[in-house]
């Protein structure tokens, strides 16, 4: 649905970005107080990464719903519950006792991540559909704001860790939270459109990412053939299976198929998935590393991880979204992935007498010129061919692949370095050699999503529409003319 040209819509893209900004970051700004909770909450060196996965599992799991309801119910609306959503979620994580409490309260955020992420994303597209150049410049922004969110709130966890306490991680989200909720009025307006909404679907997809990360994370202890690991990885294939299943049968599906039929969505999601699957898990052991291999205390930590957000910030706020113009999503999201693969391999060369300036610094600046290249493009690209009624749909795809892609990679990832030495705390050699297998995998990771993009991905227009077709909202301002 097209609404007039706001005047407003530059304030109310900042109220979009600043929300983006917050839900990524609260993927990573527990990563740097992860230690302290371990210790004060009884997490074993495993189970710490349910702090994170728990997060993304619901975040990731309900992100097809949050952009159902938000096509459905309005965009605004459900950006509004999101947030009280949120807020409810940061209370119970801060006030936590006990381990499984806090995993709780991180599940309850990750549901309002959820409503947020998608509606936001609606929203935007309504706010900047009349002119595809103040779109792409709009995009840009936005878009910088989810991996700048994602590094900075690492800087911003050590700052509360070391000065305040963990719990202040959380506490933060409370008066933003509110900040917003007062800004929404900044926001357009849709009257809700008649349509069913499919709860069983969606806890199907849920159920069965859960259960599939679950295995993934219990398999190094119990063995990867034995009964139970068998039974976890089977029935979260058969819930998946389930899931797609009931998407082709419904008459009001969660997923419709038809909306694969896209040019480049299903490329696109793919870069995102293994994206995802090879930073989330970078920046997770490179803040371990630093930490219990280093020495770094929280503030230290989180301030060494801080050049990394000024280049995401300053690359894809300019130069990214100029190229992007310029050349067309796929040799940013080939490059960029290819760059990424390049500084996660430098840093698998981490010592356990390294250094920062040495080890982790020049090293982490590739991998980050390398987000910043392919995160835009590939968001561009998985969006800007689906109709405008469709935004929320294709924005709940997209950010879903992206975090089921963390969630399993880090999973998989912690696995592989638990295997070979990073569960032994104090143990320096060991440790290092288990990051140092991690950060392998990730280059790995990331080196295959490059050249799956580079033979999969047909050749693009300039701003990420596929070759020969306008970008969604361009075609659709030409149908109106």
């Amino acid at each position: 649905m097209s609404v007039p040209v706001d005047p407003r819509r530059w304030w109310a893209l900042s109220v979009l970005a600043v929300a983006q900004f917050m839900v990524i970051m609260d993927t990573s700004i527990i990563g740097v107080a992860l230690p302290e909770m371990q210790e004060d909450l009884g997490f074993s060196q495993g189970d710490l990464q349910w702090v994170f996965n728990a997060y993304v599992i619901a975040f990731g799991g309900l992100l097809l719903l949050g952009g159902r309801l938000s096509d459905l119910l309005g965009a605004r609306r459900v950006f509004t519950g999101g947030w009280v959503v949120l807020i409810a979620g940061s209370v119970v994580a801060a006030a936590a006792q006990t381990a499984w409490v806090e995993v709780l309260g991180r599940a309850v955020q990750g549901v309002g991540g959820a409503l947020i992420a998608p509606a936001s994303m609606t929203l935007l597209m309504m706010l900047f559909s009349h002119d595809p150049r103040e779109l792409g410049k709009a995009m840009a922004l936005y878009g910088a704001a989810a991996p700048a969110g994602g590094t900075a709130g690492v800087f911003l966890g050590g700052v509360f860790t070391e000065w305040m306490s963990w719990p202040w991680v959380f506490i933060i989200y409370v008066p933003i939270g509110v900040a917003t909720l007062l800004a929404t009025g900044l926001l357009p307006a849709v009257e809700p459109r008649r349509g069913g909404v499919d709860v069983l679907g969606a806890t199907a997809v849920t159920a069965g990412l859960a259960l599939a990360v679950f295995a993934v994370v219990r398999a190094p202890e119990v063995g990867w053939g034995a009964t139970e690991t068998v039974l976890e990885l089977a029935g979260a294939t058969l819930l998946l299976v389930v899931f797609f299943l009931l998407q082709r049968s419904l008459r009001a599906p969660l997923m419709p198929p038809a909306v694969w039929r896209t040019p480049g969505l299903g490329v696109s999601n793919l870069a995102m998935t293994l994206l995802g699957a090879a930073w989330i898990p970078m920046w997770y052991f490179l803040n371990l590393y630093l930490q219990q291999v280093l020495g770094y205390g929280s503030f230290a930590s989180g301030a060494a991880l801080l050049p990394m957000t000024v280049l995401l910030m300053i690359f894809m706020t300019t130069i990214t979204a100029r190229l992007l113009g310029r050349l067309g999503a796929k040799p940013l999201i080939v490059g960029g992935l290819a760059a990424l693969a390049l500084g996660l391999v430098w840093l698998s060369a981490v010592e356990p007498t390294g250094t920062f300036l040495v080890d982790v610094l020049p090293a982490s600046l590739v991998a980050a010129l390398g987000m910043s290249l392919a995160y835009i493009p590939a968001m561009m690209a998985a969006i800007s061919g689906v109709p405008q009624e469709q935004a929320g749909l294709a924005s709940g795809i997209v950010n879903t692949t992206y975090q089921v892609g963390s969630a399993l990679g880090l999973a998989a990832l912690t696995a592989l370095a638990t295997s070979q030495g990073a569960g032994e705390l104090g143990n320096l050699p060991a440790l290092t050699d288990g990051f140092s297998a991690a950060f392998l995998a990730a280059a790995a990771v990331a080196g295959a999503g490059a050249l799956l993009t580079l033979v999969l991905m047909r050749g693009g227009r300039p701003g990420g529409a596929p070759a020969g077709e306008p970008a969604g909202p361009a075609r659709d301002a030409s149908a109106r003319a």
